[in-house]
């Protein structure tokens, strides 16, 4: 949608119109009480209504409606990057949601650590070093706490040191105070800002990290899995690792245990995943942390293995409170929410039903079961997963393809490099202001500037309010213009004189084409407008109940102005001079007030507030009495040939111009109105 197939749509509306407008027009002007049958007034009033058949300001106003509209997305943190998205955010059935930051706060704490020996509960939120370590163990009734004050040694408990200090090591991320030193921040990943506030409440500080780390390999989403080659005080190298545990475990061969590696086991590889699946329920994020001992002098593919795995550590990255309410937006909206996270299934099903994703026994489908699926049976089955875990951006494109095969309009979110190609791929690609990369933001359609899932349902929202607004608009401009080509051509087959003169039609076309039609398209969005189903992908602007509006309120216009017409030639002995300003009047009024019954189709005025659009109610006043200048000031009376009106004449025209209007609101209360159906 755009300027273009608007402009499209009424230039299509006028045509048919100005193939018989010089013939009409020759008709009219012969008519007795005309003009006279002048030929230069006819070509004039024959230009004249042409002008009038077309909205040629319509373009300009759908720009307008589209610039503001954007403008309202920013405020509402959505970037629109590409324009046809706008249109394409109304028609969104499926939208493919990361977790981590976008379902979430990405705010991650660490609540428990376990080792071979030991499973700790660890206090505090945010990122300030403050917290302790308590100890579960079988006798609730007497925790032991280790705190900053008495940290951990090596007499204490050596392998949850050991898990903190590679957990700080394994780390690129930095936890520093805010500007005041009221709080703390991350510089980097939060989940490694989690593990060194960990270690912090152990008291454990790695120190100047760069000058002890020989390489690093960087975490990617294929591996799941980083790792750094520290050298130690005693000269001596190790390799510290964390990434998911299924990786960790298969790449380890010994466990650390009370200081020393023992091998691993089969039956202790099985106990660990079982762990790992009871932290995962109960929605933490599990990673793994294991070392090397001496590993290869330099980078290579078989540094990562050997490993001595340490234990696991339980984050926390609580939902976004807004996102329950989002999540519930979108059903009532007819759109699908999906989670597609690289996460542990256990996690991502836990964060899912908390938030509303998922139902009851609903089971998440991880990566390797994806794989294992062809791409037909994939397509089959898309509709029954709500939940990916365990996916990498290969799967995320495969998921965008499958659901596009069925037909869905897709969104779908990414902040990395290899998120590109699935960004591509949807209909609407969303990128990370904040976490989102580069490459990401220049293959999306739109960027969140708050990584928030509830960004894209106010997106949603507004993008289908545009295209409402346009609507409204259309519906506006192409029925005022309908009913002035009426009035013409219904006093031209009467056989009356013309109702309008040359310079009257024009001004008519100027003040309802303007300011009015511009406040109609700053209307907020309708309080039901997400609880209608997506609109039809390359639905046309001018769908086939505005065109029912348009003739319907057309009709309405122009036996108003008719019958003021009618009236005028009755109460003055058929002085044309008269009637045509009372009809002018009338015109004018008439397509104002129905101005606020283009707010929307199927409510009210009342329901939507009389005063919920100041601009509109300012730009009535303003061409209303623009007009009335018109009427009573000496020099624009000759100008447009308008004789001062009596008090009667006046009420008059306010009763006519006021009828369109009434019958339209009265009409919306009616049981087999546009209530159910209308788009709009």
């Amino acid at each position: 949608m755009g300027t273009d197939t608007v402009a499209t749509a009424a230039r299509g509306a006028g045509t048919g119109a100005d193939r018989h407008l010089p013939g009409d027009c020759r008709a009219h002007f012969r008519a007795p009480g005309g003009p006279g049958g002048s030929w230069l007034d006819a070509f004039l009033f024959s230009v004249s209504l042409a002008v009038a058949a077309v909205p040629e300001g319509l373009p300009a106003v759908v720009t307008v409606a589209l610039a503001l509209g954007l403008q309202r997305m920013v405020q509402r943190n959505a970037l629109v990057r590409r324009l046809p998205s706008v249109e394409t955010l109304g028609s969104v059935t499926i939208i493919c949601s990361d977790k981590t930051g976008t379902l979430t706060r990405n705010e991650m704490t660490v609540q428990e650590i376990v080792t071979r020996r030991s499973r700790y509960g660890v206090t505090g939120t945010g990122y300030a070093p403050r917290g302790e370590y308590v100890r579960l163990t079988d006798s609730a009734t007497a925790p032991d706490v280790l705190t900053a004050s008495s940290p951990p040694s090596g007499s204490s408990d050596p392998d949850l040191r050991l898990l903190l200090e590679a957990g700080a090591w394994c780390n690129a991320a930095q936890v520093v105070p805010r500007k005041g030193g009221s709080d703390w921040q991350v510089i980097g990943d939060p989940t490694e800002g989690a593990l060194i506030v960990a270690a912090r409440k152990a008291g454990i500080d790695v120190g100047e990290r760069a000058r002890h780390v020989l390489y690093e390999i960087p975490f990617d989403s294929e591996r799941k899995l980083m790792s750094v080659v520290v050298r130690q005080m005693d000269g001596a190298t190790r390799l510290y690792c964390k990434g998911a545990p299924e990786v960790v475990l298969s790449r380890s061969v010994a466990e650390q245990d009370d200081g020393r590696a023992v091998p691993l086991t089969t039956d202790r590889k099985r106990a660990i995943l079982e762990a790992n699946g009871q932290m995962a329920a109960r929605a933490l994020r599990v990673l793994a942390v294991g070392y090397r001992p001496q590993p290869p002098d330099r980078q290579g593919s078989d540094a990562e293995s050997e490993f001595v795995f340490v234990g696991l550590v339980g984050m926390l990255d609580p939902p976004r409170d807004e996102v329950r309410l989002a999540v519930d937006r979108c059903r009532e909206a007819g759109i699908r929410p999906v989670m597609i996270t690289g996460d542990h299934p256990g996690t991502a099903l836990a964060v899912a039903k908390d938030l509303g994703l998922a139902a009851e026994g609903e089971q998440a489908v991880s990566g390797p079961e994806l794989e294992r699926m062809s791409d037909s049976e994939l397509v089959a089955n898309v509709e029954k997963i709500a939940v990916y875990a365990r996916a990498s951006a290969e799967h995320k494109l495969r998921i965008v393809r499958a659901w596009k095969a069925r037909g869905e309009i897709v969104a779908m979110t990414g902040d990395g490099v290899n998120d590109a190609p699935a960004i591509q791929a949807a209909d609407v690609g969303i990128a990370m202001g904040i976490t989102g990369t580069d490459v990401t933001k220049e293959a999306s359609d739109m960027v969140l500037t708050d990584d928030n899932f509830a960004s894209i349902v106010n997106a949603v929202e507004e993008g289908r309010g545009i295209f409402d607004n346009i609507r409204k608009v259309l519906q506006f401009l192409l029925s005022c213009n309908l009913g002035e080509m009426l009035l013409v051509l219904m006093a031209s087959l009467l056989g009356w004189p013309a109702p309008l003169l040359p310079v009257q039609l024009l001004w008519v076309n100027l003040v309802t084409d303007g300011l009015p039609a511009l406040a109609l398209s700053l209307e907020a969005p309708e309080p039901d407008v997400m609880r209608r189903k997506p609109q039809r992908s390359g639905e046309s602007v001018l769908s086939p109940q505005v065109g029912l509006a348009v003739l319907c309120q057309g009709l309405l216009v122009g036996g108003a102005g008719l019958t003021a017409f009618a009236l005028g030639l009755h109460w003055h002995d058929g002085d044309p001079q008269w009637a045509r300003a009372v009809t002018f009047c009338v015109l004018v009024y008439a397509e104002l007030f129905r101005a606020l019954a283009s707010r929307s189709q199927t409510r009210t005025l009342w329901e939507l507030g009389p005063f919920s659009n100041r601009f509109l109610l300012l730009a009535i006043v303003v061409s209303g009495l623009l007009q009335a200048s018109v009427a009573v000031v000496p020099f624009t009376q000759r100008v447009f040939d308008v004789p001062i009106h009596s008090r009667n004449e006046w009420l008059m025209i306010a009763l006519i111009a006021l009828a369109p209007v009434t019958l339209i609101e009265l009409a919306k209360l009616l049981p087999w109105a546009w209530r159910r159906t209308a788009p709009v």
